[in-house]
């Protein structure tokens, strides 16, 4: 046998990735509204007590990141519970994510703070939500508060999370509130949030001028199922432009085009410091006539991966090098903001994370500017429309009893984390299975 390693760059971060609704639990905002109406949630279940951080569990779950050997943590700050209402603003909440960010900062973790992840107070709805003119300087408003309390411990920011995800499920294809299914307001939408973002960036610029700030997008590679269908192809494009590319590339343009729309932002343009990617897998477009909620098309799996239960995630690493290489087009810093797989038998999970982390050590040996790798996610949380059906944590979670139960995606992970690499010994031990794959003679 031999003995082979692949180690990262220096200062590589290690982490895991969190947001506040689905962890937190008691939020009240968009999503918990949506939960109460029947159909939304597959299991009928509630996000109620979630994984107990508003309740302190935060601590110990931090203490586990830390004792594992992950130098960072990804959360998100709620809204709705820093503004409850458009004119009042709750300092003991903002007391509570500062003891959670100054704790990261003591355990010698980097705390990266996502700004927006899905969630919108009710009073911000009640105004129009994304859809209304107003809402960029609404949320800057926000902003400028979340930073001026945080940043005494952080000075790594993304201010919104999946925007493409965030409209398309909500607006296009009606199955994330508000559950509408018009491609205006898609459109109108999408670019609002671009104008947010653009606001947000230059305020905290302006109140933390060595700040880094930046987006994360959901990143799946589109290919034609069929290669040899010209629609097929045409529809790859057109689906990687508007879910991949129309977001990101307005910050290189200033213009943001969607469908058949062209909106000039111009004070977009230069507003990302570094891209954050989230990649779970790629999709394989083809043409179904008889499939109008979708666009007219069928979009599925590659045919030789491992899907998950659901077959709505796979274990995918091929995708994982071709989302690299996308971002690298950039010319910024890349983090992996998320990358994981439902599996509460935490049988597939150990394998997909060894080969996406060996693919983005791949891509780290074309010297492209990859910096940390965040895994989805510490421990079980609710899984937005899936409920509880869906397990993502490296640790996993009873729900009734917050119990934490350690998987062994954990322990694997904890040995790339103190290694900052994989070993030949890491893969014997863990997937022998994998081995010669891996580490090839």
């Amino acid at each position: 046998m031999i003995e082979a390693s692949y180690h990262f760059p220096k200062n590589f971060l290690w982490g895991t990735a969190t947001a506040a609704h689905q962890v937190e639990g008691q939020n009240q905002n968009n999503w918990s509204e949506w939960e109460k109406e029947p159909g939304h949630i597959t299991d009928g279940s509630r996000s109620g007590n979630a994984s107990g951080w508003w309740r302190g569990e935060w601590k110990k779950d931090f203490e586990r990141a830390a004792a594992t050997g992950q130098n960072a943590h990804r959360l998100s700050v709620e809204w709705s519970r820093v503004q409850p209402t458009r004119d009042t603003w709750d300092e003991k909440a903002l007391v509570v994510y500062q003891k959670m960010t100054k704790k990261l900062v003591e355990l010698k973790m980097t705390p990266v703070i996502t700004l927006h992840h899905f969630t919108d107070p009710l009073w911000f709805r009640e105004k129009g939500g994304w859809e209304s003119k107003d809402s960029p300087l609404l949320f800057e408003t926000f902003v400028r508060k979340v930073v001026n309390a945080l940043k005494p411990f952080v000075n790594f920011w993304i201010t919104v999370n999946e925007p493409n995800v965030y409209s398309v499920m909500g607006y296009l294809f009606g199955m994330y509130p508000p559950g509408r299914s018009e491609i205006k307001a898609t459109g109108t939408v999408f670019a609002n949030l671009m104008r947010g973002h653009a606001l947000a960036y230059h305020a905290i610029h302006s109140l933390q001028p060595e700040a880094k700030v930046g987006f994360s997008i959901h990143h799946a590679p589109m290919h034609p199922s069929h290669s040899w269908s010209p629609i097929d192809q045409i529809l790859a494009r057109f689906f990687d432009w508007n879910w991949n590319e129309a977001w990101p590339r307005t910050i290189q343009t200033g213009t943001f085009r969607f469908f058949l729309h062209s909106i000039k932002i111009p004070e977009a343009k230069g507003t990302m410091d570094f891209l954050g990617v989230n990649y779970y897998n790629r999709q394989f477009v083809s043409f179904a006539p008889k499939s109008k909620d979708t666009l007219f098309a069928n979009i599925d799996l590659a045919k030789d991966v491992q899907p998950s239960k659901s077959r709505n995630f796979a274990n995918d690493p091929v995708g994982m090098f071709e989302t690299m290489k996308w971002a690298h087009s950039f010319g910024l810093p890349i983090y992996i903001t998320e990358n994981g797989i439902e599996d509460e038998s935490d049988a597939l999970r150990p394998r997909m994370l060894v080969e996406n982390v060996h693919q983005v050590w791949r891509a780290t040996n074309f010297n492209w500017n990859i910096k940390g790798y965040f895994h989805w996610s510490l421990v079980d949380n609710f899984e937005w429309l899936s409920g509880w059906t869906q397990r993502f944590g490296l640790w996993g979670l009873n729900i009734q009893t917050q119990e934490r139960i350690k998987r062994k995606s954990a322990e694997i992970y904890e040995a790339i984390c103190k290694e900052n690499g994989i070993t030949s010994a890491m893969v014997q031990k863990y997937l022998p299975e994998c081995y010669k794959t891996l580490f090839p003679a």
